[in-house]
């Protein structure tokens, strides 16, 4: 998978938008006002970082060496960087950006959650 399909998978999920807050080649996907995917490179190549639970951290690290690294930038314990060079799946990381969003929509106001329609 490459930016422009993660970003087209993404902001068809409820509530998304697409922003360039820290440089205008760095798009973030996010779902209201909070980040869930970040996408950017490493070393020349397309990456992402995503949002995981710290147990799942460990697992997709262990799963995929190398090319799933703790997050670059980011929280480590609960975010991942995936390079984006053909070795993971793309099931997998489909599967990574909808876990990620669900875990950011999880920690929403429930306000804001409430009109998450289709969850």
């Amino acid at each position: 998978m490459n930016h422009e399909q993660l970003i087209e998978l993404g902001l068809s999920y409820y509530g998304t938008s697409l922003r360039y807050p820290f440089d205008p080649h760095m798009p973030v996907l996010y779902v209201r006002n909070k980040m869930f995917a970040l996408l950017g490179n490493q070393q020349g190549v397309e990456s992402i970082n995503l949002k995981t639970s710290p147990d799942e951290a460990w697992l997709q690290r262990e799963s995929y060496p190398g090319v799933v690294i703790p997050g670059y930038h980011m929280n480590k314990t609960h975010w991942n960087t995936v390079i984006l060079n053909g070795t993971v799946p793309e099931d997998v990381i489909v599967t990574m950006l909808w876990e990620s969003y669900q875990l950011v929509v999880a920690k929403l106001p429930k306000s804001e959650r409430q009109g998450l329609i289709g969850l």
